[in-house]
């Protein structure tokens, strides 16, 4: 049974711990400052609106350049941002320089170049298992808090955001609620090894974006434009099945991994490599047949890890495979996968969600982010058919649309009369045009037939009409009776 994992920025109240230890804040020494931010999310349920503020404050670490790093958690949405001295004594504007969502990480700066100078930016340093890791807090007085414990593994995990997966530091320590909200600056030696983005308070473990993933994210910011982490476009199947590796002409005992989908358009793809392909090495590392490689630091790791990670934008990597019983070898230049590409986009953060009123009839583009809507459990509360669209949407979408238009609600107007229980559902075409995305919406509605709107669906019932005449003499009574700012929002 899995335990439930709780955000810092629950505010949970621990035990204390022994291993934790109250150190006089002395500035000039101190890496780290407060970071405070108001949050503004766009309310999917309702798109043209946003929901009520939220205000959070954290800490974030400071590094060269005069810049500090954060989760993207923390600034997602952002209206607002400063830096406060850890004794609260000065605070400044802050703003949001780069920041990552798929790998949860942000660098802030400020205009105001005293407010760092006196404070020292850590070094970045990877850690290994085993290692003793010291987790700092401030405490309301301005006190330096650090929790100290071992960490326990070192494994590819899916992230919070966008759920992509990257390196885990896992580190087991008792912490305890200090005036702050994720994330935490984690340090070995006084160097920074991650940044604490989640915490398990019944198991004592907590996750944390590692050393090498932070990394990562600062050359490329280092290097504009900013191309984020590189994929393969490839989903793939492990070998353990002694028939299967009979059937491609692997021996037993060899490792591998069986090419099922590859995205048409991605790197994968085109190289050259097919469906059905073996890939036995990449970049000179050899691939077990679970899909993992030999990482000199970390063992037997995924091989997301070798390729996104370790990896950049642009790089080409020399893949030998087995095609059809004989070996081959292929060049891969892996790419970063533009989160606007996806059918079913997997986060929209920081840019208002499009929408289309039609007589009282609210059409969206489907998103993660608005399966979100149904809370944590988002998987089994929301619409089945979402849930199903949005997990298989790379087998099911290669070709077209380029978005899924749906039904998200229904307000209730005299054009919808004898409509108002119809349930979300995915819109096929209107007047007779399939939508490749909400953008053909207009063009569809200037081919009404009969003074009628025929909008179609992918569920009962499979057809509605709505007069013409009616829907758009009805606009001003619809922005007036439901305080809409605008009946439409197109990207």
């Amino acid at each position: 049974m899995h335990r439930p994992i709780f955000l810092l920025s629950l505010f949970l109240l621990l035990p204390q711990a022994p291993a934790q230890n109250a150190v006089p804040a002395v500035e000039p020494a101190l890496s780290v400052v407060r970071v405070n931010v108001t949050n503004q999310a766009w309310d999917f349920g309702r798109p043209w609106g946003k929901r009520p503020p939220v205000s959070r404050r954290a800490i974030g670490a400071v590094l060269h350049g005069q810049r500090v790093l954060v989760t993207a958690e923390l600034v997602a949405n952002a209206s607002f941002v400063e830096f406060e001295t850890a004794g609260g004594g000065q605070k400044v504007p802050a703003a949001v320089e780069f920041v990552d969502y798929e790998c949860n990480l942000a660098l802030l700066k400020t205009d105001d170049a005293a407010f760092l100078q006196t404070l020292r930016p850590l070094e970045i340093a990877p850690a290994k298992i085993g290692d003793q890791l010291s987790v700092w807090q401030i405490e309301s007085n301005g006190n330096l808090l650090v929790t100290q414990g071992p960490m326990t593994t070192a494994e590819v995990l899916r992230y919070p955001i966008d759920e992509s997966p990257f390196l885990v530091y896992r580190l087991t320590a008792q912490l305890q609620f200090r005036d702050t909200a994720f994330p935490l600056p984690v340090v070995r030696g006084g160097k920074l090894v991650g940044l604490l983005q989640r915490y398990d308070n019944a198991a004592n473990n907590a996750d944390i974006i590692p050393a090498p993933v932070i990394q990562h994210f600062l050359k490329d910011a280092a290097e504009p434009p900013y191309h984020g982490f590189p994929r393969l476009g490839m989903g793939y199947a492990n070998t353990r099945d002694p028939q299967l590796r009979r059937y491609v002409g692997l021996p037993n005992g060899n490792g591998g991994i069986y090419v099922t989908d590859v995205m048409p358009g991605g790197p994968a793809a085109q190289a050259g490599l097919l469906e059905g392909d073996i890939v036995l090495k990449v970049a000179g590392e050899v691939i077990d047949q679970d899909g993992n490689y030999n990482d000199p630091q970390y063992g037997r790791i995924s091989l997301t890890h070798l390729i996104g990670t370790r990896h950049f934008h642009g790089d080409a990597l020399k893949f030998e495979i087995l095609r059809k019983n004989a070996p081959q070898e292929i060049a891969v230049t892996i790419a970063h996968r533009a989160v606007t590409s996806y059918v079913i986009e997997p986060y929209v953060i920081d840019r208002a969600p499009p929408f289309f009123i039609l007589g009282g009839l609210v059409l969206q583009e489907l998103s993660r982010q608005y399966l979100k809507e149904w809370g944590g459990d988002w998987r089994k509360k929301a619409p089945e058919q979402f849930v199903y669209l949005d997990a298989q949407q790379s087998e099911l979408f290669k070709e077209s649309p380029k978005k899924i238009v749906f039904l998200s609600r229904i307000l209730p107007s005299e054009a919808t009369l004898g409509y108002e229980d119809i349930q979300p559902q995915v819109v096929k075409a209107v007047n007779g045009m399939a939508l490749q995305s909400l953008a053909d919406l207009p063009k569809a509605l200037t081919q009404a037939r009969d003074g009628l709107h025929t909008i179609q669906f992918d569920g009962e019932p499979s057809t509605i009409y709505l007069d013409a005449a009616q829907v758009t003499a009805l606009e001003p009574m619809l922005a007036r009776k439901y305080r809409l700012p605008t009946l439409q929002r197109l990207q």
